[in-house]
């Protein structure tokens, strides 16, 4: 009984202390948004915030990790396609293996999970945009179309998850 105790002790220290949120984590506009990425991510890839990327002025690879459809509607600019469900390995052609990559998604979920498969492939300077593209047009950073022009348009997902995409001129599609 007292080793059950013991084990049952070490394993309730080891799950809290995996998911933790970080006290320190980029900045988002909305807190409510910020707890709903927190409680939504685990935090097994560094993140990023979308203020640092835009003013990066080292060389950065930026993949969408969202469907098609959304990222023909609107993606960060210089951003590539990788996908989620079926991903398109060829967006990785090019890339060193320790190269700095961010990936997005439309808060940050899915782009995790790639996150930790591009780990897993050898890559080893791999980030999540925190908020992703919610939080990058919310903090007024322009998006582009398939055809690479500016537009005010972001796939949002569904009706639900629109919620989180605040700015204004924003048009929400889904």
């Amino acid at each position: 009984m007292k080793n059950l105790l013991l084990y049952f002790s070490f394993f309730l220290i080891a799950i809290s202390s995996c998911a933790q949120i970080p006290e320190v984590r980029p900045q988002t506009v909305n807190p409510a948004f910020d707890q709903k990425i927190s409680n939504s991510i685990s935090f097994t890839i560094p993140t990023m915030g979308v203020k640092e990327l835009n003013e990066t002025t080292e060389k950065v690879y930026i993949l969408d990790a969202r469907e098609k459809e959304e990222y023909d509607i609107s993606h960060i600019p210089n951003a590539k396609y990788i996908g989620y469900n079926q991903l398109e390995i060829k967006a990785l052609l090019g890339i060193p293996k320790d190269a700095k990559i961010v990936l997005y998604c439309s808060i940050g979920y899915r782009s995790e999970k790639i996150g930790e498969k591009l780990r897993k492939k050898g890559f080893s300077n791999v980030h999540n945009l925190y908020g992703s593209i919610f939080e990058w047009v919310n903090q007024g950073y322009r998006v582009v179309d398939k055809q690479n022009q500016t537009t005010n348009r972001v796939h949002t997902y569904n009706k639900n998850w629109s919620q989180w995409v605040e700015e204004e001129k924003v048009e929400k599609v889904w």
